[in-house]
């Protein structure tokens, strides 16, 4: 049976499961295609397009399609690749801004020492967050994006931003407590 974009929309806000599995199974082969495009990376990309369906189900009362489902599909595998591509981004430039940072502090070896320990665990932590509380923190602390802004950016409420900065440094506060006193050892010199 051929439905309307309308009632598509319709019952996919009610978590219809049949037509959900039809957007799926339409949509699915060339999202995944043109994820690939962007990424470069099979993987990643597959990753990326079950974020979208995953969550567009999660979603489904709050969803709001503007105009055609395959359009909303599309700018949400978009978004979603640029948003990896920039945490990647991210990632890369901190690596980097550490590694520097360790390198000026290479004349100290008791500190240099602990600076890559502390390095080493920063990443690990940083790693274990969850990936919406990892984002946000990232995109906060490392990007310097206000909680408006990442909201807006991650199609999210500012409260939930704020919800996640709050998590993410109550984590990392308990996963790095035994490194307070290098931190202050390396920080007060």
């Amino acid at each position: 049976m051929e439905l309307t974009e309308d009632s598509l929309i319709g019952m996919l806000a009610r978590r219809n499961e049949a037509a959900f599995e039809q957007v799926f199974k339409t949509h699915y082969k060339h999202l995944h295609a043109y994820a690939i495009s962007l990424l470069k990376d099979e993987m990643q990309a597959e990753e990326s397009v079950q974020q979208v369906f995953f969550r567009m189900w999660d979603r489904a009362e709050s969803l709001q399609i503007a105009g055609s489902v395959a359009a909303y599909l599309y700018r949400a595998v978009h978004n979603e690749c640029l948003n990896y591509l920039k945490h990647q981004k991210v990632k890369a430039s901190h690596q980097l801004h550490v590694a520097y940072s360790m390198k000026q502090q290479s004349d100290q070896p008791g500190k240099n020492m602990a600076g890559k320990e502390l390095e080493s665990r920063i990443r690990e932590a940083l790693n274990e967050l969850p990936e919406q509380c990892r984002t946000v923190f990232q995109l906060s602390r490392f990007e310097e994006l206000k909680y408006r802004e990442i909201a807006d950016k991650l199609n999210i409420s500012v409260k939930t931003v704020e919800n996640q900065m709050g998590k993410a440094l109550r984590i990392l506060r308990t996963r790095l407590a035994e490194f307070l006193s290098v931190l202050l050892l390396l920080f007060n010199r």
